[in-house]
């Protein structure tokens, strides 16, 4: 891309970009995957790697990573990357052990056609975390990233107050990369609390003000897409393709991109 990414929305144009359909690949997904979640795991590679931060000496942390392929992604570039995900009762309980979208180990995220496997365990590391208590030994890392986990945090209140706690564990100048459910369909009305929240627009420029006024730097947009999948709108059992935007109870929603460059 000629520009680096700003804080947007999944579109149909940017999941078949040259640049996302690289990362495609080198996560083993089909080119016309045109999926939210792998938009999310694009997105977070290519804005990290727009700001050259996917590059050996960089260290990353990743929040709630369950069986993701990035930090093997990351890996894979030559950076130390502390992985993380909650703690094995509260993902009992949340039902993320039964889906098999949780992690307890190393081990469980391995993905050795990313990154060879004695790299892989040379260069991550595991702990449990909850995104609601963050330690504060968790610090002066290069990026760090979170891959549509915050909106299960219970509430927009604690949604929102993770991404301000994330910023303490990087370092002065250090990115963050977060995607989340994004509420396409109201500026008004949302899901409040709940297993999943929605943000709406009001909510991002919010945020993004109170952002700004610490110091951080982001930019955001909002342009919806005008392809045809960005037209369409999933509904439950949604579709292994061709699914950006999905209905949520009385709203639709997509996933929304922010980064955030900590003063």
């Amino acid at each position: 891309m000629s520009e680096l990414l700003k804080s947007c929305m999944c579109t149909q144009a940017q999941l078949e970009s040259a640049s996302f359909q690289a990362w495609c690949d080198r996560l083993g997904q089909p080119r016309n995957h045109l999926h939210r979640k792998v938009w999310e795991w694009c997105y977070i590679a290519q804005a990290l790697h727009e700001r050259n931060l996917l590059q050996p000496g960089c260290r990353g942390l990743g929040f709630a990573v369950g069986q993701e392929p990035l930090p093997a992604l990351f890996a894979a570039a030559g950076c130390a990357v502390t992985a993380t995900d909650q703690p094995p009762d509260q993902a009992q309980i949340g039902g993320w052990v039964a889906t098999g979208q949780h992690a307890a180990a190393v081990e469980q995220l391995l993905h050795p056609t990313i990154c060879a496997p004695a790299l892989f365990r040379e260069r991550v590391t595991f702990r449990p975390v909850d995104m609601r208590s963050i330690p504060a030994d968790l610090a002066g890392f290069d990026f760090l990233w979170s891959s549509c986990s915050l909106e299960h945090l219970g509430s927009l209140a604690q949604a929102e107050q993770f991404i301000f706690d994330s910023l303490r564990c990087l370092r002065p100048g250090g990115v963050a990369v977060h995607t989340t459910e994004y509420n396409v369909s109201s500026n008004l009305f949302t899901i409040r609390s709940g297993q999943t929240v929605l943000l709406r627009r009001r909510d991002l420029e919010r945020i993004a003000r109170l952002l700004r006024a610490q110091g951080h730097a982001l930019e955001l947009d909002f342009s919806p897409g005008n392809g045809p999948v960005d037209a369409m709108v999933d509904r439950p059992p949604y579709r292994p393709t061709m699914h950006l935007k999905l209905r949520i109870g009385r709203f639709v929603a997509t996933s929304f991109g922010l980064i955030i460059q900590r003063q």
